[in-house]
């Protein structure tokens, strides 16, 4: 998905708390520093900012620490031992029981206001990302969504099938999932619902493979998010997010001729190894 990037800026309140989103400035006021001493002890602006910005590797020390103090009073700390794992801008415990590991990871968000949309503390694409630059994530809108279709598809979860089968063919493209993600809910958006059953599965397989070869052609694929006046109203989206312009996930095909004659030999590619799944079964 498009990389949105913002530091979120932490200033002292005082009675009151509020957010305001201003261009790439995500501000939280915060209450004062003596009801911080009476509630919590150091201000928060001093355990999980760098300056006045929240810092994602400063959170997430303090996360592990909240962790390690809660787990030593529960049950479990017994029987499994928990282990701190090496990550910047994540929490990663190793859980283990004798022969038996878990692994975990859990990636830090802050909530636009009673939105579904987050700023992620995931690393950005980039080489090199500040430790105070969060990342625009719609991933919680995403689940949202696809819970929301899953109750009216006739056949549950059928759409993701589609979606996983055609992930197969991606295999040495320069196509992302989130691209064919992008493109079934555009479809699942746009289309009865009634229509996508187990006996309709070549159809949609075709509908799916139509809409992004036109995409393809029109060098065009907008976000599902941004700018869409058809999102489910049981989806709740900022307001700057809804008033965005649409943002085309195809722009670098635009502006890249080369670019686009790849993409388009690659998208037949895509077409003959699923034709070759769906004949050959592999």
């Amino acid at each position: 998905m498009p990389e949105r990037k913002f530091r979120i800026r932490v200033e002292l309140e005082p009675a009151y708390v509020m957010e305001q989103l201003v261009e790439d400035m995500l501000y939280f006021l915060h209450h004062d520093e003596e009801e911080q001493r009476r509630n919590m002890g150091p201000s928060l602006l001093q355990t999980v900012c760098t300056g006045s910005y929240l810092d994602v590797q400063k959170t997430a020390r303090r996360f592990h620490q909240l962790v390690k103090t809660c787990w030593a009073v529960l049950p479990y700390s017994h029987w499994w031992q928990l282990t701190r794992l090496p990550c910047s801008r994540s929490c990663k415990f190793k859980m283990a029981k004798g022969e038996e590991k878990i692994l975990i990871e859990i990636m830090l968000g802050v909530q636009q206001g009673d939105s579904d949309i987050f700023m992620s503390s995931q690393a950005s694409e980039a080489l090199f990302t500040p430790s105070t630059t969060w990342t625009l994530s719609c991933a919680v809108a995403e689940a949202k969504f696809f819970e929301l279709t899953t109750r009216h598809v006739p056949d549950g979860s059928f759409h993701f099938r589609c979606l996983q089968l055609c992930t197969r063919v991606l295999v040495r493209t320069g196509f992302s999932k989130y691209i064919l993600k992008t493109v079934v809910m555009h479809l699942l958006n746009t289309t009865p619902l009634s229509g996508w059953r187990r006996t309709h599965f070549l159809e949609r397989l075709d509908d799916i493979m139509r809409y992004l070869c036109h995409c393809l052609e029109e060098k065009r694929l907008d976000h599902f998010f941004f700018g869409n006046e058809k999102i489910p109203e049981e989806i709740v989206l900022p307001p700057a997010l809804q008033r965005a312009e649409p943002f085309n996930l195809f722009q670098h095909l635009a502006q890249d001729p080369d670019a686009h004659e790849q993409a388009m030999r690659e998208f037949m590619d895509m077409q003959d190894c699923l034709t070759r799944i769906l004949t050959y079964g592999h």
